[in-house]
């Protein structure tokens, strides 16, 4: 008798996604739509664009007060970003 090495679908799909190279667009298509969530319904409304690019994510903001007010918490806004997501995706946020 013999034993076969099972996995967990989740495990598979991790696998198969990162030798396709799909995890970190993944990563960052979850890690932009957490953003309303973790940043809350007051800052979304005002958000009018989130996009990614090296490992930074940039938010366009309508409202110039609140800008200097996030540009203040951008370290706790990264740490609860990448805590949404699960992984390291992105080391900085830029707001304009």
């Amino acid at each position: 008798m013999f034993r076969r090495q099972t996995e967990t679908l989740h495990d598979v799909l991790l696998k198969v996604l990162h030798k396709q190279g799909l995890e970190t667009p993944i990563l960052q298509k979850r890690l932009v739509e957490a953003w309303p969530t973790v940043a809350g319904p007051v800052i979304a409304r005002y958000t009018t664009e989130t996009y990614i690019y090296n490992q930074t994510l940039f938010v366009r903001l309508s409202n110039p007060a609140l800008r200097a007010d996030l540009s203040m918490q951008r370290q706790v806004l990264v740490q609860r970003l990448n805590d949404a997501v699960g992984e390291r995706v992105i080391i900085d946020i830029r707001f304009s």
